[in-house]
């Protein structure tokens, strides 16, 4: 067999960080979980806020597009707000700094029992980590994705998942699949006439 290329290489490195994630049975346990909160929630009325900066941010907006739009198959859009809006960002970041421009959408549009995903692949972004605080203060249900060791955010939500991988884009990779199967899991729920 022929020698295994770095770009290969790369794939089977991404493979085996997703092996070590669902070693721990928990990881899977707990996006159930999550996924009947979340469900909860929209039969109650409420959302989903999401945000992270940079790749984080492009997938805090792939999730919310997905439930505001369609998934797989056609049913109700769901309330999920990513916190990507360019004139919000700038006009906070402008007046406040950077590290309010999470905490200010959640000031405006959270309420109790809404549910707040805060996505950091070192754990220590100074504006998640404050977006999150806020909606502790605001009794939402609050979510972490980070990597490497969780950094600041370790221990500080009510659901938190720490990806394995020592750089951003193979943490992100499996965000993007956590997130990605957590609206399935939302949808078998709320829709489960779409996975007959």
């Amino acid at each position: 067999m022929s020698e295994s290329t770095p770009l290969r290489q790369a794939f089977l490195d991404g493979h085996l960080l997703l092996g070590q994630f669902l070693e721990d049975r928990a990881n899977t346990d707990r996006l159930e979980h999550l996924a009947q909160i979340i469900a909860a929630c929209y039969n109650q009325g409420g959302k989903v806020i999401i945000f992270g900066n940079g790749g984080s941010a492009c997938d805090a907006a792939h999730f919310a597009e997905e439930m505001t739009g369609r998934y797989r198959k056609d049913r109700r859009a769901l309330p999920a707000i990513a916190v990507t809006d360019a004139g919000h960002i700038t006009c906070v970041a402008n007046d406040y700094g950077y590290d309010s421009v999470f905490s200010r959408s959640v000031e405006a549009f959270a309420q109790s029992g809404d549910v707040v995903i805060g996505i950091s692949t070192s754990g220590n972004s100074p504006n998640v980590l404050k977006g999150l605080q806020a909606a502790r203060e605001r009794q939402c249900v609050t979510v972490g994705l980070t990597g490497k060791d969780g950094g600041k955010l370790h221990g500080s939500c009510d659901f938190e998942w720490i990806c394995p991988g020592a750089t951003a884009d193979r943490i992100q990779e499996i965000h993007m699949m956590l997130l990605h199967i957590l609206i399935e899991g939302v949808e078998r729920i709320l829709f489960p006439e779409n996975y007959r």
